[in-house]
């Protein structure tokens, strides 16, 4: 099965599992790049994209050149923001849903607290889907390394190809 992991990273931790994703597993990696950055620092960073988050924003993104039609699974990755997925994801599945029926979709989120659960059940509902194939949920695996996250990590990757 031909997977592609798509995600948006704003510190490096959701960047981090897609590359052991690719690794483990062979799969292609599309990187979502907002054409704005967001802040990424103090209280801008979690003001402005908290308000992002929590009022459904879409921003533009760089361009992106990807034939999902060539992928059978596709694996959404993104740091959870106000107890939400990330804007830039939220772009990509909005502006692909066609293209993205019919896949076999997983997903999995970075947080340094809590909220992913809440998260998968809004993106699920944003994709128009029951619920995805996998999930999985990364607490800071690069800004706080600690033993055993990356074996968290590599069960993760065993189950999208199982």
């Amino acid at each position: 099965m031909k997977t592609l992991v798509v995600y948006y990273s704003l510190e490096g931790n959701t960047e981090y599992v897609a590359n052991i994703i690719k690794e483990k597993t062979g799969a292609d990696t599309l990187r979502l790049v907002p054409k704005k950055a967001y802040a990424d620092k103090g209280f801008a960073k979690f003001f402005w994209g908290g308000k992002s988050a929590v009022m459904a924003e879409k921003p533009a993104l760089e361009d992106i050149t990807v034939d999902l039609s060539a992928y059978d699974q596709i694996v959404l990755g993104f740091p959870v923001w106000a107890g939400t997925f990330a804007p830039p994801l939220r772009t990509f599945v909005e502006d692909n849903a066609a293209a993205l029926k019919g896949k076999h979709l997983s997903t999995y989120a970075c947080q340094g607290g809590s909220g992913a659960e809440k998260a998968f059940v809004k993106l699920s509902k944003t994709l128009g889907i029951e619920s995805f194939e996998h999930t999985a949920i990364f607490n800071d695996p690069k800004a706080r390394p600690e033993e055993g996250k990356d074996a968290q990590i590599e069960e993760f990757c065993k189950a999208l190809v199982d």
